[in-house]
């Protein structure tokens, strides 16, 4: 069930539906592990689009859900070509029928605006009162400030001051999926204008931290850069590695073999291809892979660049590919398999989360030169599925991807590193493959969905025991 905060009041929170005894933990993770204590879980996130954070988000809620907890997810407006994930959350289902309920928030928007941030606090923070939830845990940069501002308010605010309607106060969690902070460039106004936003952020999550029990970094990089910044204390952090279903990039499904994939997508057996799985977006490195490879490109006519996903920059790559005397095909624009054959560069469009491990077993590389990251799924994704890697050293990254014993890492924005390391996967298979098989071995266990929620259920009790002993 999805509810619109639009009809809550911001008083004493009214009676929750359906409310009674929690039902008893269900063993259906795996059966490795049960829930310490049944709880319920609120967890808030931006927005619900197609995306490293946001699946990270649904697979603990889904995880969790599963061994008994009563799990509310919150979320803004969706919308842009990313994608949504809300149809999985609300089909979502346990064995004995229960599921995820919803929460949209509609003043939750990505940019700032004073108006709406205000309006999004009053907003969350009569979620609270009406759920009255034992964990409140955070996600992304924008969620996590409001949220945890709002989650710290409703818990520790005296009742003579501001009823907050919580019967114990609430374990305050924030996960960093990745920096808000991003990287210094371009001209002078440029320069400023990224200097004086990742100052107010680095303001912003001063202050979130003082406001919450626990925080969980998908990454030890996270970590140190947050207390680089004197964001939190080395006490509160937890490195909790992003979890994923990994069966289906372990094992293909029927149809998803190399060779039927490649086939489906009108590339040859003999094609050098070297594969993105990630959002148009101007972060994400397309256009240094554009510029690293694009003379291959011209030249090797076996070399292919296949681009899974969809974004706002998506035309402005087709036209700087063309510009580079690439031809592009664009399958989701209904252009047939066969023009993949005189193209350079193939876009498969938005496809749906359970079509990626086909798609990357299709590539001999997974390239991944992003220039801001907390540690992306694509990376053990990729070597899961047994694809060696090729990145930049970029926030996380490495923690994966490690250069000649998991993959080829690049020093970030080194262009002509990227090509020769894109040259040195060709022109050497059998070592390509070793990394690969590496990595695959690391990954299986420490980027599994049972093995995230595992730990968070260790982060949540620690978080409870200082809420309500401190």
């Amino acid at each position: 069930m999805t509810t619109s905060l639009d009809m809550f009041t911001h008083g004493k929170a009214r009676d929750s539906p359906g409310r009674g005894p929690f039902p008893a933990p269900i063993p259906a993770l795996a059966g490795t592990f049960s829930a310490t204590n049944v709880l319920k879980i609120l967890h808030i996130s931006t927005r619900l689009i197609l995306g490293g954070s946001q699946e990270n988000t649904v697979l603990s809620c889904e995880g969790q859900a599963r061994l008994g907890h009563e799990v509310h997810l919150a979320f803004g407006p969706i919308y842009g070509p990313e994608g949504s994930l809300l149809k999985r959350v609300e089909a979502f289902r346990t064995d004995d029928g229960r599921g995820i309920t919803t929460h949209v928030v509609p003043s939750l928007v990505r940019s700032i605006n004073p108006w709406h941030d205000a309006r999004c606090w009053f907003q969350l923070r009569a979620l609270m009162q009406k759920i009255d939830p034992d964990i409140v845990h955070t996600h992304s940069s924008k969620a996590g400030i409001i949220g945890r501002g709002a989650g710290w308010s409703v818990s520790s605010w005296a009742d003579e001051l501001w009823y907050t309607g919580l019967s114990e106060p609430a374990g305050i969690v924030h996960t960093i999926h990745g920096p808000p902070f991003m990287p210094i460039s371009g001209g002078t106004l440029s320069r400023l204008k990224t200097r004086f936003s990742n100052r107010i952020y680095e303001i912003a999550e001063r202050y979130a931290a003082k406001r919450c029990h626990a925080i969980v970094s998908v990454a030890k990089s996270m970590t140190d850069q947050f207390l680089a910044r004197s964001i939190g204390r080395p006490e509160q952090y937890t490195t909790v590695y992003s979890g994923m279903e990994v069966e289906p990039y372990l094992t293909p499904r029927p149809g998803e073999s190399r060779d039927e994939m490649r086939s489906s997508l009108g590339l040859a057996d003999g094609d050098f291809v070297v594969g993105t799985v990630a959002r148009l977006a101007e972060h994400k490195g397309h256009d240094d892979l554009l510029s690293a490879l694009a003379d291959d490109l011209r030249t090797t006519h076996t070399m292919k660049l296949l681009w899974v996903g969809d974004g706002w920059w998506r035309q402005r790559l087709i036209e700087r590919a063309q510009s580079l005397g690439l031809k592009v095909a664009q399958l989701d624009r209904g252009e047939p398999v066969d023009r993949v054959h005189g193209a350079s560069v193939v876009l498969t469009g938005l496809v749906p989360p359970e079509r990626v491990p086909g798609l990357i077993r299709a590539m001999d590389v997974l390239a991944h030169p992003s220039l801001r990251e907390g540690l992306p799924r694509t990376v053990p994704q990729a070597l899961l599925t047994g694809v060696c890697p090729v990145a930049y050293d970029c926030d996380g990254t490495g923690e994966a991807c490690i250069d000649k014993q998991t993959g080829r890492l690049v020093k970030t924005g080194d262009v002509a590193g990227l090509r020769e390391a894109v040259r040195w996967c060709a022109a050497n298979p059998a070592q390509r493959q070793q990394l690969a098989q590496r990595g695959r071995a690391m990954c299986a266990d420490r980027f599994s969905a049972q093995t995230m929620v595992r730990e968070l259920e260790a982060v949540y009790q620690r978080a409870l025991s200082i809420a309500r002993n401190s």
